[in-house]
């Protein structure tokens, strides 16, 4: 019941005239002074799921337990799955990878996926040659890192956003067919099996956008349309501390529902869920008061097959991905960009376009305000 009224009360503040709900819902969560307690207990948890809250059935013959067991997850029929009343195509599945295999995702999010020839926010920023190796620069720092505030950050801290595959253009918002680079396999075939599981047969992971989170960053309110097939699902993939995520319509006037996202946990939005608008407005602690959640203090199994796409995590790297973790969030979004048999419209190959190197339109921090117009929803 207590659940209950305080998401009545946060859709009686949706409804409240000026700006619109989900803007104003989206500040709201934001405030500075939300630490837990009573206002965050509108918030959907589905690690303890309540009303509108119910178990999606998902195809566990799409994928072999084998399958799963390469990609670092549970067989299919032990997920938890579920969807919320409402939102047709929406799936939110709980934490589904083996234990100690989140630790693979997070070592190639902060280690290899930043790598060139793929594409960074700091490209904009720096000559070509400083970062080849943000990893390599950043480690001894990050390995005596206190718990300072005023300490400066290393470039890995310094990473907002890191594209893969086609790259997104932050300028244009349009992807083309001259700005690609090869996508990861580990992380595609990651993605074809929760695609798979989720009725979709066939996605190809085409384009990757990698959003590296601190407790004073937010995502902006923005629908993800750039892509030329809606009919395919988008992929999210979270690690790290603890998130506010907050789905809504296909109108900014209507009020979003808001979630918490934790470790492992991966969100699915197909059919009408697909072209929702939806945001973060905040990072928190994960819920268990701990450095980091217990789901990534978990050891790696020690007869993971050869095959596997998971590839054991050292504990030195270990020691730099745990330094970072303990006050960050990373988000990686998966999608296929082209229908099969299509291809990018003529206006996209007209010159090209200069490196998506702008600054990020996602991200806005305490006392940093971004030049993207979606910022200004931050």
């Amino acid at each position: 019941m207590a659940k209950m009224a305080a998401a009545a009360a946060a859709a009686a503040l949706a409804r409240e005239g000026g700006e619109d709900a989900f803007r104003r819902l989206f500040r709201f969560y934001r405030r500075r002074d939300l630490r837990g307690g009573p206002d965050l207990r509108g918030v959907i948890d589905f690690s303890a799921p309540g009303y509108q809250v119910v178990r999606s059935d998902l195809s566990i013959s799409s994928v072999s337990d084998q399958d799963a067991y390469r990609a670092g997850l549970r067989p299919v029929s032990q997920w938890k799955a579920y969807r919320l009343d409402g939102y047709p195509g929406f799936i939110f599945i709980s934490n589904p990878f083996l234990p100690g295999c989140q630790r693979h995702w997070v070592k190639q999010c902060l280690k290899m996926y930043p790598q060139k020839p793929n594409v960074c926010n700091l490209d904009m920023h720096m000559a070509a040659d400083e970062t080849i190796d943000l990893w390599g620069q950043s480690q001894e720092h990050l390995r005596s890192k206190g718990s300072s505030k005023r300490e400066p950050r290393s470039l890995l801290e310094k990473l907002r956003w890191v594209t893969l595959g086609y790259h997104y253009n932050w300028d244009s918002k349009k992807y083309s067919a001259d700005h690609y680079t090869p996508f990861p396999s580990d992380l595609a075939f990651l993605s074809e099996q929760v695609a798979a599981a989720c009725g979709f047969q066939g996605f190809q992971a085409e384009a990757g956008i990698l959003n590296y989170y601190h407790f004073d960053s937010s995502l902006g309110i923005h629908v993800d349309e750039s892509e030329l097939d809606h009919s395919q699902p988008l992929l999210s993939f979270s690690f790290g501390q603890s998130s506010i995520f907050l789905l809504g319509g296909l109108k900014r006037d209507e009020a979003p529902t808001a979630m918490f996202m934790h470790s492992g946990d991966i969100m699915v939005m197909s059919g009408f869920s697909r072209l929702l608008y939806h945001a973060v407005p905040r990072v928190l602690p994960n819920p268990e008061g701990t450095a980091l959640p217990s789901c990534l203090e978990q050891a790696f199994p020690s007869d993971f097959p050869d095959h596997s796409v998971i590839e054991h995590c050292s504990e030195e790297d270990w020691q730099i991905c745990t330094k970072y973790l303990q006050t960050s969030r990373i988000n990686m979004t998966i999608r296929q960009v082209l229908a099969v048999g299509q291809s990018f419209p003529d206006e996209s190959r007209r010159g090209k376009e200069s490196d998506a190197t702008s600054e990020s339109c996602y991200h806005q921090e305490d006392g940093e305000v971004k030049r993207h117009k979606l910022n200004a929803d931050s």
